[in-house]
C-alpha cells in the first residue's frame, strides 16, 4: 500500500494506477523529505512531479506544506489517480494552508517545453526503461526553468550506469537504496549544501 508518511495527510492510503506504475517505496520517499525537510526547502516550494503516476512524491510534498504541485504524467489513466488522491490530500490541509494541486496529463518533454517554470523542487522518477538519453533530454528542457536555488531529484535503478548530467546542472550527491539509486542535482549557479541524510 501507499500512503503519505507525515504531515497533515500522514497515513493517508493513495491509489495506485493498475499498470505503468512503480511507485516509490515507503523506504525511499521517507529517506528523500527526511533530507528535503532537514534543509526547509518542502514548506511554501514550488513543486513539480514528472512521470507522476499516482502523484506520491508531489503529494507527500503537499501534505509536508508545499504551496504549489503540478503532477505530470501521459497516461490518462495516472492522471485520474493523481486527481484523485489529490482532492484527498487537499481535504485533509488546514483551512489556511490548502495546496494548489494541479494534474496535467501530458508528455513530460512536451510540458516541459512550454513551461514557464520557476520550481523550487522537482522529482524525477521515470519508468526504469527510461533511456539515459531520454532522461538527459528531459533535463535539457527543465534545466532552464527551474529556480536558481533548485533541488532535482532523480530516481533510477540502482544497476543503470549514472546519467551523463547535462551543462546547467550538477550532481550534488547519489544516495543508495537497494534497487533504488536517488540522484540530488542543482543548477550550476548554485552553491549546494548536500543533503544530510545518509545511505
Amino acid at each position: 500500500m501507499t500512503r503519505i508518511i507525515a504531515g497533515y495527510a500522514g497515513s493517508l492510503a493513495l491509489t495506485v494506477p493498475k499498470v505503468g506504475t512503480r511507485p516509490t517505496s515507503d523506504r525511499v520517499r521517507e529517506a528523500i523529505f527526511s533530507a528535503l525537510d532537514a534543509r526547509g526547502l518542502v514548506a511554501g516550494a514550488r513543486v513539480l512531479d514528472l512521470y507522476a503516476g499516482s502523484g506520491a512524491l508531489g503529494l507527500e510534498a503537499a501534505s509536508r506544506g508545499a504551496a504549489e504541485i503540478t503532477l505530470v504524467d501521459h497516461s490518462r489513466d495516472a492522471a485520474v489517480v493523481s486527481r484523485r488522491n489529490a482532492e484527498r490530500v487537499g481535504r485533509a490541509a488546514p483551512a489556511d494552508a490548502t495546496p494548489r494541486i494541479r494534474a496535467v496529463v501530458q508528455p513530460v518533454q512536451s510540458f516541459l517545453a512550454a513551461a514557464a517554470g520557476g520550481w523550487d523542487l522537482v522529482f524525477l522518477d521515470p519508468p526504469y526503461d527510461l533511456t539515459g538519453a531520454e532522461l538527459v533530454d528531459d533535463l535539457l528542457l527543465l534545466a532552464p526553468r527551474v529556480a536558481p536555488d533548485a533541488v532535482i531529484v532523480v530516481e533510477r535503478s540502482a544497476r543503470d550506469p549514472e546519467p551523463a548530467w547535462p551543462a546547467g546542472l550538477s550532481l550534488d550527491r547519489r544516495t543508495a537504496y537497494g534497487e533504488t539509486a536517488v540522484f540530488w542535482l542543482s543548477p550550476q549557479s548554485a552553491q549546494p549544501t548536500p543533503p544530510s541524510q545518509s545511505a
